[in-house]
């Protein structure tokens, strides 16, 4: 327990001093397994202009157990179900103790800017991406502006 938390604490640390332009990621003050993040939308990305709080888990397992993520506003990407599930290798089958919360923070930045309609969580949102991109960067622009801005 001692070294996970010393791991946690290092990897907050990191996260405060080298901190990535539109991710904000701080513990909660009462649990250090839980994260409130900040997640901006790229520009000239589908979700431009959001602000996606998606919340962070560490398992109590972690770091040899993957983290988890959900979003907790409604999104329109392939990747995101219903219920804000986040579909990425690195949460499954590509975890590696290794990786850090950073990593996973940028991953889920880079998926904001470049949905994975082959690998998708919402089969809907992934089938508008594959027939028609540019209606399904229409919606997900309309949902951004619906749910992800002004949503303080």
């Amino acid at each position: 327990m001692a070294g996970l938390c010393h791991r946690i604490i290092k990897e907050i640390q990191h996260s405060l001093t080298e901190p990535v332009p539109g991710i904000k990621a701080e513990p909660d003050e009462s649990n250090t397994y839980y994260f409130h993040v900040v997640i901006t939308g790229s520009q000239d990305a589908p979700f431009e202009g959001g602000t996606f709080k998606p919340e962070l888990f560490l398992p109590e397992e972690y770091p040899v157990a993957a983290l988890k993520v959900r979003f907790t506003i409604k999104i329109d990407h392939p990747n995101v179900d219903e219920l804000g599930s986040l579909c990425l290798d690195i949460l499954k089958d590509k975890w590696s103790p290794a990786l850090q919360i950073c990593t996973v923070l940028l991953s889920t930045q880079a998926l904001l800017s470049a949905p994975n309609s082959d690998d998708p969580l919402a089969n809907d949102a992934a089938k508008q991406w594959k027939i028609n991109e540019a209606q399904a960067i229409d919606t997900a622009r309309a949902w951004t502006r619906l749910y992800a801005m002004n949503n303080t």
